[in-house]
Order: C-alpha cells, then sequence, then structure tokens
C-alpha cells in the first residue's frame, strides 16, 4: 500500500516523541566502589556479584606487553636506536624520529619498494 498524504509535522513528531535516549542507570561496584551497568562485570577490577569473574589486572598487563611488543618492532624495522642501545644502521633520507602513523606506513613502503629487484631491459 503506498501512501499518499504528506505527514504533517505534528504527526511526525507525535511519532518521534518515544525515540528519545534515556540516561543509563549505574550501580556502585562492592569490591572497588566502581561505577558499573548493573548486572554486568566492573570493567575496573573484573568482579560481578562479589565474585572474581576476570583477572583484569593479568589482562592489562598482557595487552601492555603486546603494545610494547609492537612498538619495538616497528622502531627496529625503520632503524630507530632500542631500549637495549643496539642501533641498527638508517638510510640518511629516512628521519630516524617519525611521529604519525601516515608517516610511518610510507616509509615502510618505501622500503618495500627499495627492496625489489629492478627490472631489467630484454
Amino acid at each position: 500500500m503506498v501512501i499518499r498524504m504528506r505527514h504533517t509535522r505534528a504527526h511526525t513528531g507525535n511519532r518521534r516523541s518515544h525515540h528519545a535516549l534515556k540516561a543509563v542507570n549505574l550501580s556502585k561496584c562492592s569490591h572497588c566502589g566502581e561505577a558499573h551497568r548493573p548486572h554486568h562485570m566492573c570493567l575496573s577490577c573484573g568482579y560481578y556479584n562479589g565474585r572474581q569473574v576476570m583477572d583484569i589486572t593479568a589482562l592489562k598487563a598482557k595487552r601492555d606487553a603486546r603494545i610494547k611488543a609492537k612498538n619495538e618492532r616497528i622502531k627496529n624495522e625503520l632503524g630507530v636506536a632500542s631500549e637495549t642501545g643496539v642501533a641498527e644502521t638508517a638510510k640518511a633520507s629516512e628521519p630516524k624520529e617519525i611521529k604519525s602513523d601516515t608517516e610511518k606506513k610510507k616509509v615502510l613502503k618505501n622500503k618495500v619498494k627499495d627492496k625489489r629487484p629492478e627490472e631489467k631491459p630484454i
């Protein structure tokens, strides 16, 4: 069935009157006192209903180690000195400190282009 008549602003407004967002109700964690969603685990300590459901500190430590390893790998690929003091030789055209992700991607792309064998004329 095709709607043949235009809805008035009042009719549209009445329909949309129930579309409003409601404020989130928060509960207080019994273990750490942090605010969390009701019937959900506390995101800061990992407790729910008085017992530990997830070990958040171990997960955070694991995540930090993964991020640190990734940053070290990127530094080594770009030729920047690592924390141990071992530095790889960097090309003079490449800057030692690259701040943005787009600059890192450009430098890595240029390295890949440099490593490709040159085409020989037949």
